[in-house]
């Protein structure tokens, strides 16, 4: 995962960000309807937002 983040483009990155923020929120509203049983998915694509924002932050500095 972290390799294919720094391969990726800005605009793939970008387009990645908006499609994993939009799962985290529809994940919460599942979690709150008691749809899901594994509440520890939410952490996992927490961190992965995380290490997009990262990198896309670590291109702007350069």
């Amino acid at each position: 995962m972290k390799d294919e983040i720094k391969t990726k483009s800005d605009q793939d990155l970008t387009k990645d960000l908006t499609e994993k923020r939009e799962g985290l929120r529809g994940m919460r509203f599942n979690i709150a309807g008691s749809k899901i049983k594994n509440v520890k998915e939410q952490k996992g694509r927490k961190k992965e937002i995380a290490r997009i924002l990262t990198e896309l932050n670590a291109r702007r500095e350069i």
